[in-house]
């Protein structure tokens, strides 16, 4: 008797196209931004960085955006992708509604360049303003300073920050105010001010105490809902702020 062999049914994903509004500027030619539509043919698990780079290199070679390393770890394809803050490459076209274009422009309150690339220099000036590195007590040590495993769950979660501007260009503070510190420099803080070997908490307490620093912040959570890396920002801000009203860390 011939046995019958049942083979499974898979279901084979089909490439749709999918409409992309990119909000396009070239300084060269542009006074103002203006929206191109691209078609390209997509599957459900691609990117919209995919799709950016598709358009780039099949249909027009002038788009320009930033990208690096394509898996989230270096935060340089930040952009506002139908209206949110994003990073393209973790943005998968199945979680979108492909029904209408989707758009993609860059992120707010930073000077725009071209198409989606910004100034990022604030945005950094800010964070190397708040002495994003370990300011130690003491001589060099002669051997390795120890930490224990509550000390470092303590600041974990804003150790895992990659400076991809999300949190801070989602702040409508920012957008209105660009001397704000921003989100992602009280982050960089954060991260120092709370870890048991640094000895610099004062001094990052009273740069972020001054009038364009953490006392800005209007808790509207925009900054914790836009991280790629699910950092508690608006936690993170409001534990600096205790830190300045009880001077406890």
């Amino acid at each position: 008797m011939t046995a019958v062999i049942e083979v499974p049914v898979i279901d084979i994903p089909v490439a749709t196209d999918v409409t992309f509004r990119v909000r396009r500027y070239l300084p060269e030619i542009d006074e103002e931004p203006h929206w191109e539509d691209y078609t390209v043919a997509l599957f459900p698990t691609d990117r919209v960085l995919t799709a950016l780079e598709k358009i780039k290199g099949d249909i027009d070679g002038t788009l320009t955006f930033r990208r690096s390393c394509g898996h989230g770890i270096c935060g340089s394809d930040a952009m506002r992708i139908n209206g949110r803050n994003r990073l393209a490459c973790k943005t998968l076209v199945k979680d979108l509604d492909i029904k209408k274009p989707i758009t993609v422009e860059a992120i707010k309150g930073l000077p725009l360049e071209k198409d989606l690339v910004v100034d990022m220099d604030p945005f950094f000036a800010a964070y190397r303003a708040v002495m994003p590195f370990l300011l130690p007590e003491g001589h060099e040590p002669t051997k390795e300073r120890l930490q224990s495993a509550e000390e470092r769950a303590r600041f974990d979660d804003t150790t895992k920050c990659i400076l991809c501007a999300c949190c801070t260009t989602s702040c409508p503070v920012y957008w209105t105010d660009g001397a704000y510190f921003g989100p992602a420099a009280i982050v960089a803080a954060h991260r120092f001010i709370f870890d048991s070997r640094d000895a610099g908490a004062e001094q990052r307490l009273e740069i972020l105490n001054e009038k364009e620093g953490v006392w800005r912040c209007r808790t509207t959570f925009n900054c914790t809902d836009a991280c790629p890396r699910g950092i508690e920002v608006t936690k993170a801000i409001q534990e600096v702020k205790q830190a300045l009203i009880f001077r406890r860390v």
